[in-house]
């Protein structure tokens, strides 16, 4: 498996490309690298993909209503599997209920 920092710095347009940028193209190979040949994860795949890649962002969040309905979601019908589309926007979910977030927002920039 090729490192994910190696993969980007293939992209050319990302040679240059802003931080916004690099890091949708990371969660993008990040996603492609555990897909399967359709593109699709399973939800169990999802499930511990976002365990193990996203878990500063869900650590402390079991007990909230809407992480325990996201990880249930996940735990039902197992044959439906997960668009790219579906995955972010699952990101973005658990992202915005985050306790990380909120540090992430309460960080000073100086210049």
């Amino acid at each position: 498996s090729i490192p994910i920092a190696k993969q980007l710095a293939s992209i050319k347009a990302l040679g240059q490309g802003s931080d916004l940028e690099k890091a949708f193209a990371t969660v993008a190979l990040v996603y492609n690298n555990n897909a399967d040949p359709e593109g699709k994860l399973s939800r169990a795949e999802t499930k511990s993909l976002l365990q193990t890649q996203f878990w500063h962002f869900i650590q402390g969040q079991e007990n909230k209503p809407k992480y325990q309905e996201i990880i249930s979601d996940l735990d039902e019908e197992p044959e439906n599997k997960i668009d790219f589309e579906d995955f972010m926007m699952t990101l973005v979910m658990l992202t915005l209920m985050s306790d990380l977030l909120q540090e992430i927002k309460n960080v000073k920039t100086t210049k």
